[in-house]
């Protein structure tokens, strides 16, 4: 194929490539570098973002190729300066989009049906398509290093734009929580154990591979398709209880104890040690909560609720000294934002799309400095809890102003300056690098137009 490449770039040639059972033909439509993009590429993309409901900025048959293009720069640069990605990551997040996929198709036949191929062909697809998507995003964080902003900066941006181009923050609030974890019962608790102690004699017995207990009954469900493979990983990455357990293995045909976590109960097999990290299967088995257990709490719960009402305690008292939740509790219950997409990432202000599910509906109808009845919750641990919250502030949207939106007027400010600095890049990149676009495909109004020359 590179030959033929090669021969096209000499003679300008425009190849078409025969493909697939009914002998469709395939156009090269632009070669970037020894690297073409063909219109089934382009087609591909523009069916997926018109699936996803994604605008088109402009006519998509030149805006996509253009931006696989940019896409072509990125990761031919990627091989010079060998920027390289975890496979584990990359697998994890075909995992998380595959278990997604078949969440909302209802089956894995139906996913299969769907993209008209094995789920195994459907997965490496996605590797390709991820792990290419991850390259991209580390080499343009090579690129751009950390951008550091001083508050002189962030207000001459502020002074020097005009008024109605600020950004409009949307509405944000501050919630503080309280959780309380139903108990589990003893009879709950022995009988996970028991069925995890079976699955431990029947690997040491020979009569079942741990890979193959794994993905028939774990909880686990990113490392569950994978016969509880979990990758390569470091010690700091692994719950500490969890970590002293598989760290201590030597043996890989034996299976660990029975180790306990936030998460429920594992038991671990040892694939591969590399220096200071580890490669091992689990199986993990969650204990179910009882109605009995779920009413029980929700009393407790309740009681809480009048005593706070009434004033005997704090709703800050009672989430530092009574509330499970271990991230919030330090801090008085006030919740952070953990979404790193979120411009307001790392601060206690939330979009009510970006609150878990549960808290955002109680959190809708409640006033500033109204507390919310008991209601059930999941967690991102996937317990099932009894909550109460608290609605701290609630700031109505509104155009950025330095006092209350400093945070997010310097996101946007380090996002300018890496637009900047990655367009730069992208032009300097287009001056040295062979670039061949098909007749009828070159009369566009690109971004860059130094494809064209």
């Amino acid at each position: 194929m590179k030959k033929y490449l090669m021969m096209c770039m000499i003679i300008a040639c425009s190849p078409v490539i025969a493909f697939g059972q009914n002998n469709v033909i395939d156009e090269i439509v632009w070669i970037v570098g020894d690297e073409a993009i063909l219109l089934s590429d382009v087609e591909q993309r523009r069916l997926f973002m018109q699936n996803e409901g994604m605008r088109f900025d402009g006519d998509p048959y030149c805006f996509i190729p253009e931006q696989i293009a940019i896409e072509k720069l990125y990761l031919n640069q990627a091989k010079i300066d060998s920027i390289t990605v975890d496979e584990t990551q990359v697998i994890r997040q075909v995992d998380q989009w595959v278990n997604g996929g078949i969440t909302q198709i209802g089956s894995r036949e139906k996913l299969e049906e769907y993209f008209n191929k094995k789920l195994s062909q459907i997965k490496e697809d996605r590797k390709t398509i991820e792990r290419e998507r991850q390259t991209v995003m580390k080499m343009q964080q090579h690129i751009v290093g950390d951008i550091k902003l001083t508050p002189s900066e962030v207000r001459s941006y502020f002074r020097n734009i005009p008024q109605d181009s600020l950004p409009m923050i949307p509405t944000t609030v501050e919630a503080q929580i309280i959780t309380f974890e139903p108990r589990i019962s003893f009879e709950e608790t022995d009988a996970i154990k028991a069925r995890l102690r079976e699955f431990t004699e029947q690997v040491h017995s020979g009569q079942m591979e741990f890979s193959t207990l794994a993905r028939m009954y774990s909880e686990d469900p990113s490392s569950a398709v994978r016969g509880g493979d979990m990758g390569f990983t470091s010690k700091s990455n692994l719950l500490p209880e969890f970590a002293n357990v598989a760290f201590n293995l030597t043996d890989p045909k034996r299976v660990s104890n029975i180790v306990e976590t936030e998460y429920g109960f594992h038991i671990i097999q040892l694939i591969e040690k590399r220096g200071d990290r580890i490669n091992c299967r689990h199986i993990l088995l969650k204990p179910r909560v009882s109605e009995k257990e779920l009413n029980e709490a929700s009393a407790r719960m309740d009681s809480l609720y009048t005593d706070i009402l009434n004033g005997k305690l704090t709703f800050d008292e009672a989430a530092t000294y009574l509330s499970y939740d271990k991230e919030t509790r330090n801090n008085k219950g006030l919740m952070v934002n953990q979404d790193y997409e979120s411009q307001n990432y790392g601060t206690p202000k939330f979009e009510m799309e970006e609150l878990p599910q549960e808290v955002g509906i109680v959190v809708d109808k409640l006033a500033p400095g109204e507390i919310s009845k008991p209601f059930r919750m999941i967690t991102s641990k996937q317990k099932e809890v009894i909550a109460i919250v608290r609605l701290k502030t609630r700031t109505s949207s509104h155009r950025a102003n330095l006092a209350d939106d400093y945070q997010a007027l310097k996101s946007v400010v380090e996002n300018r300056k890496r637009e900047d600095l990655l367009s730069d890049w992208v032009a300097k990149k287009q001056k040295t690098t062979y670039v061949r676009i098909s007749e009828g495909w070159r009369v566009c109004d690109f971004q860059y137009p130094g494809w064209v020359r």
